[in-house]
């Protein structure tokens, strides 16, 4: 081959490379499912209807009331420690998720209607969303108990971004998994990683689980991180993971020519964190016994206006306090914001982020003066970098947890009607020391 072929040759080459990254993607940074399987949906449920003792109703929550200017109301009072709150917020109602079950309110509110989880195929560890490009609602519940030793993933998404309408389960088989996951979306993709086994992540269409049809399940190796709730206009499905050292892996999921989803990492940068060590567990009032904090990984990650932003708990100076991050998908670090203290710990948090880049922090307080306590802070886009504004109490606990476990007890949410007001639901401590919710929306 002549010098000019050659040059010739890897000219195309390259060409076929930009306009066919597929072709690059089956050597290098492109990770393909290892297996797939087609999931029916169960039967379809609705709210409004109630199957006997099997899906029993729950009402709770509600009162709306002004606290520090703001519009809050119960959620889940059912005193059970270990409640898992979690909120989405669209198509004008407020949908809620506990270990217990699930209980709509207004925008106002008001209580709507509520069902035990075993409306939708029993389970526990919920995690919610709204998605704005298609208009509808989806949880998980993961179910370790079931009899047939599947433990199930329940994946349960609404047909219509009205919650008392019908809804679609796909219980997807998890038997290593040893924990809840996360769950996300994209235009596209919905997608959950979970703890446990060889195949810790699985993606399925939007468009099947949103009309109900039978659902291609494509599993992945391993872990591809913790999904994105993708805010933005896109197809593609990010996750991302904080490793060892304190540096990010970013993935996200394309699809192929034959429709089928590939997972393609986009950065592997080195350390970027200074402050990323696990939190210490956390001091309250009137007791020795300590309480969990968080994690060091996010609970939950949005992708806005191009950024990736998250929160989560870690150490500094032997306190639980939160750090907050506005991060390009290649990995740079845009701004990082931390709220600490030299005599209180801050745990439990979560983030949302609007159209507009205006940020709220949700998270709780506790100090072996006080009781575990919800919180918030936010800031707005045009505020300093590196910057939120002061901290907004939600109310103030009233007994001490008796237990280590305080679990993903925090959800901060964007309102996917408007895409500008931002929504918390914080745990707080009642008299007996249980878990009980105050749900708080931030306009903007």
């Amino acid at each position: 081959m002549t010098k000019n072929k050659i040059f010739i040759f890897l000219g195309l080459f390259a060409a076929v490379l930009i306009t066919n990254p597929f072709v690059f993607a089956q050597n290098n940074s492109y990770i393909k499912p290892t297996r797939t399987e087609v999931i029916a949906p169960i039967h379809k449920t609705a709210f409004k209807i109630n199957y006997g003792d099997e899906c029993k109703e729950r009402n709770q929550g509600g009162n709306p009331r002004k606290v520090s200017g703001y519009l809050a109301f119960d959620g889940s009072m059912d005193g059970n420690r270990q409640v898992d709150p979690q909120i989405a917020v669209g198509g004008g109602y407020v949908l809620h998720g506990t270990n217990s079950g699930l209980i709509i309110y207004d925008k106002k509110g008001n209580f709507i209607q509520g069902v035990s989880q075993s409306c939708f195929n029993n389970g526990i560890d919920p995690k919610l969303f709204f998605d704005p490009h298609n208009k509808i609602f989806g949880f998980n519940l993961w179910n370790p108990w079931d009899k047939e030793k599947k433990k199930p993933v329940n994946i349960s998404i609404s047909e219509t971004k009205d919650p008392t309408g019908a809804w679609n389960t796909y219980p997807v088989p998890a038997p290593n998994g040893v924990d809840g996951g996360g769950i996300s979306y994209s235009r596209k993709w919905i997608g959950y990683s979970f703890p446990g086994g060889e195949e810790r992540t699985f993606v399925l269409k939007m468009e099947d689980a949103k009309s109900g049809k039978p659902a291609t399940v494509y599993h992945f190796p391993g872990s591809l991180g913790h999904p994105v709730a993708t805010q933005d206009k896109t197809d593609d499905l990010y996750f991302f993971e904080i490793t060892r050292n304190g540096g990010f892996i970013i993935k996200r999921i394309i699809e192929a020519k034959d429709g089928s989803p590939i997972c393609e990492v986009v950065a592997k940068t080195p350390k970027r964190l200074e402050n990323f060590g696990w939190p210490p567990k956390s001091p309250q009032k009137n007791t020795s016994q300590l309480t969990s904090s968080g994690d060091r990984n996010p609970k939950n990650l949005v992708l806005q206006n191009g950024f990736i932003w998250f929160s989560h708990t870690i150490n500094i100076n032997d306190r639980a306090a939160v750090q907050w991050h506005q991060v390009k998908t290649d990995g740079t670090i845009v701004q990082t914001g931390l709220i600490s203290s030299e005599t209180s710990n801050y745990i439990q948090t979560t983030i949302a982020v609007n159209k507009k880049n205006d940020v709220l922090v949700g998270f709780q307080e506790t100090n072996e003066n006080m009781f575990i306590s919800p919180r918030l802070a936010f800031r707005k886009a045009k505020d300093p970098k590196n910057t939120l504004r002061e901290i907004i109490s939600l109310g103030e606990g009233q007994g001490f947890t008796d237990g280590v476990s305080w679990g993903d007890y925090s959800g901060s949410i964007i309102d996917g009607d408007n895409l500008k007001d931002l929504w918390t639901i914080q745990s707080i401590t009642d008299e007996n020391g249980k878990g009980d919710t105050v749900i708080v929306k931030v306009p903007f």
